[in-house]
């Protein structure tokens, strides 16, 4: 008999935001990876075969844009934030068994920053340029988990999805994908996701998050 496979789809804005609450920093390659291991290390996963790992992730955005209070110039692809991530996606695609999907990121304004919000909500005063931050929207990744799953599971590629996200808008994708046949495990790395999220998922993974502190310690 043949082994069953098994694909890990990773919502890389989610993972990304998850990792840097548990090891206290931007993810490296390595964390992404451990994450994977720790997936497969589950008794339900066991002696099954990796297919293939999906980070699906918006590209930085590398434009300019003025800020509308002091006129200055913001230039996105200079940031740290920018070169971590186009670090991160370049070191992914090239590993072993890994396929990275990248979306856009497009600025649709600016907004007023959380720190902001709570500093002029205790105090009365003009808002300043710093208290500003551009408003950025994704475009594309939830279309290209949602067309993986579907062909994962319409040309029977794998047996099993992990999904790791914390996203609801992901649900039609996985109930198609039960619809045909697929597994779909979903693992939410310890945030409270919404019920149709676990309802719709075969089995929901726990995180290790003991791994994890064992790990940094």
């Amino acid at each position: 008999m043949a082994t069953e496979r098994v694909a890990i789809l990773l919502d890389g804005g989610f993972v990304k935001k998850k990792l840097r609450e548990s090891v206290g920093r931007f993810p490296a390659t390595d964390d992404v990876v451990q994450l994977c291991d720790d997936i497969m290390a589950h008794e339900r996963l066991q002696g099954l075969k990796l297919f293939r790992v999906f980070f699906y992730d918006a590209l930085p955005f590398e434009g300019q844009a003025t800020n509308p209070i002091d006129s200055s110039v913001v230039n996105f692809s200079a940031t740290v934030q920018a070169r971590q991530n186009r670090a991160l996606l370049d070191a992914l695609e090239m590993l072993p068994d890994f396929a990275v999907r990248r979306g856009s990121i497009i600025q649709t304004g600016w907004k007023l920053g959380s720190a902001a919000l709570r500093n002029l909500s205790q105090s009365q005063r003009a808002i300043e340029a710093r208290d500003i931050v551009p408003d950025m929207e994704g475009k594309g990744v939830d279309l290209r988990i949602g067309l993986d799953i579907a062909t994962l599971s319409l040309r029977r590629i794998v047996d099993t999805a992990v999904l790791v996200t914390g996203d609801s808008d992901l649900v039609p994708a996985m109930k198609f994908a039960r619809r045909e046949g697929l597994r779909v495990y979903l693992q939410s790395l310890g945030h409270c996701v919404r019920r149709e999220l676990k309802a719709h998922a075969d089995y929901l993974l726990p995180y290790p998050a003991a791994d994890t502190a064992a790990r940094q310690r």
